[in-house]
């Protein structure tokens, strides 16, 4: 086998071991690019292996929890380390709670969809498009979610960090729109990912109802990254009527909605 070139293009997928972000790693590997790919738990390593396979890329994983300083400290000294500039970077790392805020719910794991869906986001941006801007080129993909249009009864703290991260992907990308450097959203909408075990949601009608291709939803945003679109509301047609109905619809209604798919037992 022959070595990889650095001449490739070098891209960043945060939350790359499983799910959306594991298959925009994928679309890189599969596009001519190398990676480095962070995640919290080992399944970062054998996810860089299965990639080094598939697609022949340099791959190097960076085992960090995005939700400490530290950590995501960590990571982009690992990306400065690598001594190449990024071309593409995806922040895609994110988790949920389910249940109601007031007794349904724990502090600590609410501060955290906090700081990894919020605080790291911004935190790493900093960090890296600095020096995309500096070169006059680059792709930002932030990993957002048809969440973003509405509040969320039962999903009240996710909801909110992922319409922080819409506000924020949109103000950069008109701010950075003359420095060569594009920035993406992403809107998916309920994704066959660990997503809602880990918040657990699977007695709701939406954790058990039908759900998108994360490989889908991940080809998707790898094609609106490259052109330079703006958003690109992935995964089912429903997911784009939702989006555009989200726009006239009163956030009154949208609650009254989110709360009948979100409430715990509402899926039996």
């Amino acid at each position: 086998m022959t070595t990889p070139s650095t001449d490739r293009p070098l891209a960043v997928v945060t939350g790359a071991s499983s799910g959306i972000g594991y298959e925009l790693a994928v679309q890189f590997a599969e596009h001519g690019f190398d990676l480095v790919v962070a995640a919290e738990d080992d399944g970062i390593t054998a996810a860089a292996g299965k990639l080094r396979r598939d697609g022949g890329p340099r791959v190097q994983p960076v085992r960090v929890d995005l939700a400490r300083e530290q950590d995501v400290e960590e990571l982009a000294a690992a990306v400065a380390a690598t001594g190449r500039p990024v071309d593409a970077l995806a922040l895609n790392a994110g988790r949920g709670a389910g249940g109601a805020f007031v007794g349904g719910t724990d502090l600590r794991d609410e501060l955290e969809i906090v700081d990894l869906n919020v605080r790291s986001t911004v935190h790493l941006a900093k960090r890296l498009l600095p020096a995309m801007v500096e070169r006059g080129a680059g792709r930002v993909l932030f990993t957002s979610s048809i969440a973003s249009t509405m509040p969320g009864p039962f999903q009240a703290v996710y909801n909110a960090s992922k319409s922080f991260v819409q506000s924020f992907a949109e103000a950069l990308r008109n701010e950075l729109k003359d420095t060569g450097v594009t920035v993406t959203s992403l809107m998916p909408g309920p994704t066959d990912t660990e997503f809602f075990d880990r918040a657990d949601m699977q007695d709701t009608r939406v954790g058990s109802g039908k759900k998108d291709d994360p490989a889908k939803v991940a080809a998707q945003g790898f094609e609106a990254l490259m052109k330079g679109d703006q958003t690109v509301t992935a995964g089912s047609l429903m997911n784009k009527v939702q989006t555009a109905a989200g726009k006239i619809v009163p956030d009154k209604l949208k609650s009254e909605q989110h709360r009948r798919m979100a409430e715990p037992g509402s899926g039996g």
